[in-house]
Formats: C-alpha cells, sequence, structure tokens
C-alpha cells in the first residue's frame, strides 16, 4: 500500500497508538481522519497532527453513521479503517463480575469495532480494495486473572478479524490484527492524562510504526496478525 495519497479513518486517535499512528501516517503523506468523543481532545490533537476531526463515541449507532459521512464528504474514498478506540477496566475475579462492566467495554471494544467494520466493508465491497487494522492486545492471545472483561473483549476482536479475513479477501480486502504487550498510554489511566515514557516498555511509536510497516507491504500479499513485546520490560 502506497500511504501517500491514501486516505485513513482511525477512531480513538486523540493519544496513544491511535494519535501516533495518525502522526506517522500524515508525516507519510496520508489524509487522516480521527474519531475521539472528547471534543476538546479531538480538536487539540487534530490541530497539532494534521488530520481532520470527527467527533464521535463509537459506542453509538448514530455517531458511526455520522462519521462515515463526513468523512466520505470530505475524502470520497476511504483506503484504510484503523480500528484503535478502546476501553479496559473492570479488572475483577468471576466471583464479582458486573453485567454493567461487560456492556460498557464490548459496547466500544466489540460491538463499535464491528459496526465501524461493517461500514467500512461495504465501502470497500463497491471499491474492490481496502484495508482494516485491529487493534486488539496480548490479552487476546492469553487470558489473566481478573482479565474476564477485558480479555474476552479482545477474543472477540480476534475471532471477529478471523471471519471478516475469510469474508473479504475476494474484495481485494486486507484485514490485520494487531496485538500490543503492555504500553506505555493514557490506556486505564485513572486521570486519562499520558503516563511518563519508561525506558524497557513499549511506547505508541513503536506499535505505530509496526501498523504503518504492515501496511506498506505491497496489496497483493500482507500479514494477517503481529504481537509486539518490549524486548527487556523486566
Amino acid at each position: 500500500m502506497k500511504i501517500s495519497g491514501s486516505t485513513f479513518l482511525i477512531t480513538g486517535g486523540s493519544a496513544g497508538i491511535g494519535k501516533a499512528t495518525a502522526k506517522l501516517l500524515v508525516e507519510k503523506g496520508g489524509m487522516v481522519a480521527i474519531t475521539v468523543r472528547d471534543e476538546k481532545k479531538l480538536k487539540e490533537s487534530a490541530k497539532k497532527i494534521g488530520a481532520y476531526p470527527i467527533h464521535a463515541d463509537v459506542s453509538k449507532h448514530e455517531d458511526i453513521e455520522k462519521t462515515f459521512n463526513y468523512f466520505m464528504s470530505e475524502f470520497n474514498k476511504l483506503d484504510c479503517l484503523i480500528n484503535n478506540a478502546g476501553i479496559g477496566g473492570r479488572w475483577n475475579e468471576v466471583f464479582d463480575l458486573e453485567w454493567d462492566d461487560f456492556v460498557d467495554v464490548y459496547s466500544v471494544n466489540v460491538f463499535g469495532a464491528a459496526m465501524m467494520a461493517k461500514k467500512a466493508a461495504e465501502i470497500f465491497r463497491e471499491q474492490k480494495h481496502g484495508n482494516i487494522v485491529n487493534i486488539a492486545s496480548t490479552a487476546a492471545l492469553k487470558g489473566s486473572a481478573d482479565g474476564t472483561v477485558y480479555s474476552s473483549s479482545k477474543f472477540a476482536l480476534r475471532g471477529m478479524t478471523e471471519c471478516w479475513r475469510a469474508e473479504l479477501r475476494k474484495y481485494n480486502v486486507r484485514v490485520f490484527l494487531i496485538n500490543p504487550s503492555e504500553v506505555i498510554t493514557a490506556f486505564d489511566s485513572p486521570d486519562g492524562k499520558e503516563r511518563d515514557e519508561v525506558p524497557n516498555k513499549l511506547r505508541p511509536v513503536e506499535i505505530a510504526h509496526t501498523i504503518v510497516s504492515t501496511l506498506e507491504m505491497d496489496d497483493r500479499g500482507f500479514i494477517p496478525e503481529v504481537t509486539i513485546w518490549a524486548t527487556n520490560p523486566f
């Protein structure tokens, strides 16, 4: 895929992996839109990156429709959807699981990602080309104590990725899964602020580099799944 001149829609693009990926794509000549549900963060990040801002929440049906209407009005085509928006928390043992915790996390990590992919797939089928990048986690590969809600949401995203890949290859659509290990971002930060870098831990830029490098392979081929580990986080 040639990044320059291609269009990208990134959910959750105001911080962390989404922001770093948007920045790298813009630097390479990509035309990028980011969606964020916090309007203030959206405007600040979009201006700093040089991205087109779309105020939207992927857990809301009407916002997904609005997102694609705005995007297509601005760019007229979509080359790549990056399903990056995600939430964590709700770290409870099975004894303490709550129904509402599943609803909150799944509405973004599973339902929102699926409905964004549905809209993108409709466009890609007509175009006969496209890319979907799903940002999962190493939690999609192995469960852990207290991780029932979050880990199962990422397992679901991994399973959906395999289904979409099987369905969309005949339309020249590539579907990727990216599994970051622990990354120093605002994810699960109590105040929502970016955490300070740690020398031996992954940064958003490492994940952004992986996403962009994977996309840059010639469209005749693709790497279905990539897992990124810190070399020595101990």
